[in-house]
């Protein structure tokens, strides 16, 4: 596991292990791709340069191996290892991306290449490159493109179990982060729905108690009411019964003056008519 994880980090094992190998038709395909000895020497001068990890001078020379035989394999695979080994000491800001070249490169050899052997390693590499990337779902099918095409390749193998266990752990982190995710948001929400419940409650609370103050006001307005009907009714009934007294007072001694006048005229007739 060691082994293969140091072999990932390092990115292009592969590349360096294929720097010797001379573009070749696959078994199954009986054409043969054209080379020339200039070509030949300028990939071995390459290969040197590369060894000496004098990788700029060695793409120099695979790109006037191309400029001999332009779909030579061997010089496009070891262009793309040359890229991917200056990746590290390129400037940002110059607007040349390496890693992306020589990944066009890959992609190329590993769809449309003829050595067969070739277009697994080129798979291989680009596996590597996407397990750099956190790209472990890219890696492993990438690296399963390797081993149909090389299926003796024990690198890519054991590559393939490592970038499949870090796809798993990446996933159940993703399902971790979503689960966390979702369970900040449902208590969120939950707080969101207390204090709007609260807010409701509160409202309602006040509501009421206004309606009960309004009904106190109401009912106090009523009772305000009512006492002052029964007061004026207290008064009117006062006023019949002392307007009652003052007529049968009235009556009382009209009824006496009328018994006065009537004896005073008996007893005047007395004195006028004796016997």
């Amino acid at each position: 596991m060691k082994t293969a994880n140091k072999t990932l980090a390092m990115i292009l094992v592969a590349a360096a292990g294929m720097l010797g190998i001379t573009a070749r038709a696959s078994d199954s395909d009986q054409e043969i791709l054209p080379t020339t000895k200039q070509e030949r020497n300028l990939i071995r001068e390459g290969n040197s340069l590369y060894r000496q990890k004098r990788f700029a001078e060695a793409e120099v020379k695979y790109r006037k191996a191309l400029e001999e035989v332009p779909q030579s394999e061997t010089a496009l695979f070891n262009l793309a290892a040359s890229l991917i080994r200056q990746s590290g000491s390129a400037d940002p800001n110059s607007g040349n991306n390496p890693i992306k070249d020589a990944s066009e490169i890959l992609r190329q050899l590993g769809k449309d290449g003829f050595d067969t052997n070739l277009s697994g390693k080129a798979f291989y590499n680009l596996g590597n490159i996407a397990f750099n990337n956190n790209d472990f779902a890219g890696a492993v099918n990438l690296y399963k493109h390797s081993l149909r095409k090389n299926p003796d390749d024990d690198k890519a193998r054991q590559n393939l179990r490592i970038a499949q266990k870090k796809l798993e752990q990446q996933q159940q982190d993703q399902q971790n982060n979503q689960d966390k995710q979702n369970q900040d948001q449902q208590q969120n929400q939950d707080q969101q729905q207390q204090q709007q419940d609260k807010q409701n409650q509160d409202q309602q609370n006040q509501d009421q108690q206004q309606n009960q103050d309004q009904q106190q006001q109401q009912d106090k307005k009523d009772q305000q009411k009512k006492q002052q009907q029964q007061q004026q009714m207290s008064d009117s009934n006062a006023d019949k019964i002392l307007k009652a007294m003052e007529n049968e007072e009235a009556t009382t001694r009209k009824r006496v003056e009328a018994e006065k006048k009537k004896a005073a005229a008996a007893r005047k007739k007395q004195v006028t008519n004796p016997w």
